[in-house]
């Protein structure tokens, strides 16, 4: 018999959750998504930062399932912008947004400023809620590059036609998802999570609400 413990990636996101389910699979964990729950709540976003919003998502949702949940929060900053979108970054463009409408947003905004002026980081929070809602792991990391004029590649989601890693001069969307499951600042988040979380497994943190057992 194999024991694995269940670990819920809080987001709906299906991209982001398959980028997540990629870069833990070899992690011996049973992953899922709310995608598999038909009561997962809807969290309210309302926090002040990257961090606080990735502890709300992961806490309430590990209340109410019963479940360690890890809770995800990432956007980009342009400097150009004051930072902005940042925590809004998903919902730059107002109330329906697309990456279509947010890109188009963005780009906007920084009109004709240059490209040596176009500087921008991606930011990835993760917390880890045990099911009583206590965050045990909270980790953030960056990926910086700069904002393109022009959309370049088909790959990704989000931002990444347009966010240009400087060291590779190509965008995310050209780079492909092998080497931006290597670079991005959600690969690096989780290689400052994996080993914090691999301790809790062998020193018996994990409760038994989340494991399951396979045949």
């Amino acid at each position: 018999m194999t024991t694995l413990r269940t670990l819920v990636l809080g987001t709906r996101n299906v991209k982001k959750g398959a980028e997540l389910v990629e870069l833990l699979a070899p992690h011996g964990l049973q992953l899922r998504t709310l995608a598999d729950f038909d009561d997962g709540l809807d969290v309210v976003e309302d926090g002040d930062s990257f961090a606080a919003n990735a502890a709300l998502k992961a806490t309430q949702q590990a209340r109410h399932l019963g479940y360690w949940v890890l809770g995800e929060d990432s956007g980009i900053s342009v400097q150009a912008l004051d930072g902005a979108p940042g925590i809004y970054s998903a919902r730059f463009s107002g109330d329906g947004a697309t990456d279509e409408s947010n890109n188009q947003h963005l780009i906007a905004e920084l009109g004709e400023t240059p490209l040596e002026k176009r500087g921008a980081h991606y930011t990835c929070h993760m917390a880890l809620s045990d099911p009583t809602g206590e965050v045990r792991i909270s980790v953030e990391s960056y990926c910086r590059g700069r904002i393109r004029f022009e959309a370049s590649g088909q790959a990704g989601f989000g931002y990444d036609p347009y966010f240009e890693v400087r060291e590779y001069h190509k965008t995310f969307g050209e780079l492909g998802e092998q080497v931006k499951s290597v670079i991005s600042h959600r690969a690096r988040a989780i290689r400052q999570l994996v080993p914090r979380l691999r301790q809790l497994l062998l020193d018996g943190s994990w409760p038994d609400p989340s494991t399951i057992t396979k045949p």
